[in-house]
């Protein structure tokens, strides 16, 4: 065999090694792709999305879609590459999504975690924007704080040194409006007996103390919202559950038929959060039919650089926001944009 001939041989040997190393061997990378989207408004999985009892609901149309991100874990090299070059995918540190301290499991786990308390969270948002009431009961109490021995769970948190608690925030406001260490007196109604102790507060720690007595709150009211989406997790579908809770209880048609999609985490008092991979939800949104995108306003720069071509998007900062941006489209006006 000539030199020529056996160099030939040995690269292609090498190159063959290497593709096959390639196609095998993993890296501490994750792929995100664009995941389904699902109508608040509708059913997934034969089942509805949202379940609303306690007062009257209305007839909707068109879609209020929350968007998800697909995760390819235990990626090759090749995978990493052609989702490095892909506009429709991204590779990132597998630490990003799966934090090493964590198992798999546990991360899971969390963001389940995670999709429960945007359940609750949209549902507070929704009702208040509704200004349908509700009570701020005791949902915790925390065996080293204050309130520990002197308020109950069960417990209808009523006043804060007399100003009434309207919400699970204004009850946050009152207290932490104090500084560690002052007395605070808390009004409450326990199997509907009026009463009320005083408490010292504490501080919370952290980055930001404020002072606390160590209660969790819980909002009930006469309407109960059952959010049903199995294998979702993460906060991100906040807004869109908001945004369903309250097309269904109010008269007016949100969407005027239109199919809309969007993300956002959400609070209680309805201010909405960025959230992760608008890239790839924008384009799944976009492959289910959706002609307009609702995107937090923090996220607006990574959004405007990957619309998709035909999809309308739209900024919103506030529960409010949304309802009103979705107005003006209705009246084919033109809302926030990014």
């Amino acid at each position: 065999m000539s030199r020529r001939a056996l160099t030939l041989l040995l690269a292609g040997v090498m190159a063959l090694g290497l593709a096959i190393a390639g196609a095998v061997e993993k890296v501490p990378y994750v792929a995100l792709t664009p995941g389904p989207a699902f109508n608040t408004l509708g059913e997934a999985s034969g089942t509805p999305v949202l379940t609303i009892t306690g007062a009257k609901t209305y007839k909707t149309t068109g879609s209020l879609d929350l968007t998800t991100v697909s995760v390819q874990d235990h990626i090759s090299l090749f995978q990493a590459m052609q989702g490095w070059l892909s506009s429709g995918e991204a590779v990132v540190p597998r630490e990003i999504v799966y934090p090493p301290d964590q198992s798999t499991a546990q991360a899971e786990q969390e963001t389940v975690k995670q999709m429960a308390q945007s359940h609750d969270d949209a549902t507070v948002a929704a009702l208040h924007e509704l200004g349908i009431p509700s009570t701020v009961t005791v949902k915790d109490v925390s065996k080293t704080a204050p309130a520990n021995g002197k308020l109950e769970v069960g417990d209808v948190l009523t006043t804060v040194d007399g100003k009434k608690v309207q919400d699970s925030d204004s009850l946050k406001s009152l207290i932490s409006s104090r500084r560690p260490g002052t007395a605070v007196t808390i009004g409450f109604l326990r199997k509907g007996v009026a009463g009320s102790v005083v408490l010292t507060t504490i501080s919370s720690g952290g980055d930001a103390p404020r002072a606390i007595v160590g209660v969790t709150p819980d909002e009930e009211s006469a309407v109960k919202v059952d959010i049903e989406l199995k294998d979702v997790g993460g906060p991100s579908a906040g807004l869109m559950f908001a945004l369903g809770i309250i097309d269904k209880l109010g008269p007016e048609n949100l969407t005027g038929g239109k199919n809309v999609a969007g993300t956002g985490t959400i609070s209680g008092d309805g201010q909405v959060g960025a959230i992760g991979g608008i890239a790839q939800k924008m384009r799944g949104a976009k492959a289910q039919g959706a002609t307009v995108f609702l995107a937090p306003a923090e996220n607006c720069a990574d959004a405007a650089a990957n619309k998709p071509s035909g999809l309308t998007l739209v900024k919103v900062s506030t529960l409010h926001g949304a309802l009103a941006a979705l107005a003006t489209l209705r009246s084919g006006g033109t809302p926030p944009s990014c």
